[in-house]
């Protein structure tokens, strides 16, 4: 793992929340190329549309769609993702939450909103990872984070994409959605351009965005959502995203295995246990 994952980029994730990881899955971009393909033709039932009429281009969003599209499972049982989570969130296990695929076609100018994804989880704790990785060469419409922003003292209020409203009904206390660019002196945002099958791990709780894609390419992204060993399940003020109907769990649970599986077990932990 010390030749995936440095001790630097470690301290680099827990101390700004994310961390870029060139090439890291330069040999899984075909798989995921083939996962995304077969998304946009097979949508599951959290697909969705992010343009207002008469925004240009489009903007597609997808997920929880690994257990049914091979190309994804394969991806997260066989590809180093659960080692390099571990590493980076520095836990003994990994759990699996949920995969996302963000589509957006040339020419669309809608920018992904800043926001955090911690407050739209049913699930919390300080070891939590997402890899963001790309399929398509991308510049300025590459991800966006905000430095140190996983270690703010509360969450910044979540907000619905297309139609820009409060998440919640009753959201409670939660810090309005900033605007890094505005205050370039208040915050140091990461950004970078990226290759084929690069990745930037980030924390759940990592304020983060991406401009429009104003190029003449596509940007095609997979993004993998993982679990450390301090996640617990807990309550929000409404139905999150992913909503998981019928799950049956109780604030303060490690999520259950049979919808969330360990993909990385711990080193305390035996079969039958």
């Amino acid at each position: 793992m010390a030749e995936i994952v440095s001790e630097q980029q470690v301290d680099a994730y827990q101390r700004d929340g994310a961390v870029f990881l060139p090439g890291l899955f330069t040999d899984w971009v075909d798989t995921l190329i083939a996962g995304i393909d077969r998304n946009l033709a097979e949508p599951g039932p959290y697909a969705a549309e992010n343009l207002q009429d008469g925004e240009r281009g489009r903007f597609f969003d997808d997920y929880c769609n690994w257990t049914r599209i091979p190309e994804f499972a394969e991806f997260v049982h066989q590809s180093p993702v659960a080692e390099t989570a571990a590493r980076l969130m520095r836990s003994d296990g990994v759990q699996m939450f949920h995969d996302h695929v963000l589509v957006k076609e040339p020419g669309t100018s809608k920018p992904t909103p800043w926001h955090q994804d911690s407050p739209y989880y049913f699930v919390d704790g300080d070891q939590t990872l997402s890899f963001w990785i790309p399929v398509d060469p991308v510049t300025d419409a590459s991800l966006r984070l905000v430095a140190g922003s996983h270690r703010w003292e509360k969450p910044v209020l979540p907000t619905r994409w297309l139609s820009e409203a409060d998440f919640y009904e009753s959201p409670g206390d939660y810090l309005p959605v900033p605007d890094p660019d505005a205050e370039p002196e208040r915050y140091r945002i990461l950004e970078w351009p990226m290759e084929p099958g690069d990745a930037v791990a980030f924390h759940f709780k990592t304020l983060h965005g991406a401009r429009g894609n104003e190029a003449t390419t596509r940007r095609r992204a997979f993004s993998l959502r993982l679990l450390g060993d301090d996640a617990r399940y807990v309550e929000r003020p409404g139905r999150t995203s992913p909503p998981f109907p019928g799950h049956d769990m109780r604030p303060g649970q490690t999520l259950r295995e049979d919808w969330f599986p360990i993909i990385r077990k711990p080193s305390n932990r035996h079969d039958g246990q």
